[in-house]
């Protein structure tokens, strides 16, 4: 058994360690240990602590695969909801569909007893606001929000650079390989935008019979390249690990135009390897590991493509 998650993953990992040493299944030992990272109002990516869009809005996306069934459950654009991950676990055993969206997703919530949360700190609304400020003329802000959003689009961006998610991945050969993940996305998004996290083949995909991936950061450059498929295809293909996230990492740097930025990606195989990458991320990124013969969780440093 082994499990991997991105750094901010640091409320939540020894939880899902801890459930995995007792038994528990691993959808739900990695769903509780998320539960904890969204609740951490110092993650600022996730849940409490991430930033709301343009409108002031926290909307959050999740989601989980069972690479053993290959069965998806995710929700996108989700208000109020603090466990968006818990959510889509909740998709995936009780309905026939993948995903659920915007007001859906949190009928369904209401309708199972998730209860509704307000999400927005007020440390963000401050920043939020501040930055409106910065750059809306005083007749703009007084019509606030019945303007054009999209010319802010492109001149509003993250107070912290943050496109971070949270990504589980687990690996074992009885048990196979899982994916779950959350995020409250890019700070000052346009109401409504989905990133790859809830996007299965493009944030993550789980296939227990070769292996599973999962990426952060620059989601509108993953789907563009289905980047998480790509690279259990390329185990399915025979590839080694680092070989597989490679060939991911080549269709990333042909993109042109659009927006381009880094991406991290986390990645396992059904023979108990890990590889996690910063392509093109300022700084250095560490992850979170965990295998059977440890007595505690690690924090590693990615390698640099």
């Amino acid at each position: 058994m082994l499990l991997v998650a991105n750094a901010e993953a640091w409320p939540g990992f020894p939880l899902s360690v801890e459930m995995l040493r007792a038994g528990t299944d691993s959808l739900s030992a990695m769903v509780a240990g998320i539960g904890r990272v969204e609740a951490e109002p110092k993650v600022r990516s996730v849940g409490y602590g991430g930033w709301p869009n343009m409108l002031g809005t926290m909307e959050c996306d999740g989601a989980v695969m069972d690479g053993t069934t290959r069965e998806v459950g995710t929700v996108g654009a989700v208000r109020d909801t603090l466990h968006v991950a818990a959510l889509a676990h909740e998709v995936m055993k009780r309905l026939p569909h993948v995903m659920l969206t915007g007001e859906g997703a949190r009928r369904f919530a209401d309708e199972i007893g998730f209860p509704m949360q307000d999400m927005l700190l007020e440390d963000s609304k401050r920043v939020w606001f501040e930055r409106l400020q910065k750059e809306l003329c005083p007749e703009e802000l007084k019509k606030f929000p019945d303007i054009p959003l999209a010319p802010l689009s492109r001149a509003i961006t993250d107070p912290e650079r943050v496109r971070d998610t949270t990504v589980f991945l687990s690996a074992d050969a009885a048990r196979g390989v899982h994916a779950a993940t959350s995020t409250s996305g890019w700070a000052w998004k346009y109401p409504g935008r989905l990133g790859d996290s809830p996007i299965p083949g493009a944030g993550f995909y789980a296939d227990s019979r070769y292996g599973g991936a999962a990426c952060t950061h620059t989601g509108e450059m993953t789907m563009r390249c289905a980047t998480a498929r790509t690279i259990v295809l390329g185990l399915k293909l025979g590839m080694p690990l680092n070989e597989a996230v490679d060939l991911a990492l080549e269709e990333l740097a042909e993109l042109k135009g659009g927006f381009l930025g880094g991406v991290v990606v986390h990645a396992v195989d059904a023979m108990g390897n890990h590889d996690v990458v910063n392509f093109r991320c300022p700084g250095e990124i560490k992850y979170w590991f965990w295998d059977a013969t440890m007595p505690e969780p690690e924090l590693r440093q990615a390698r640099v493509a």
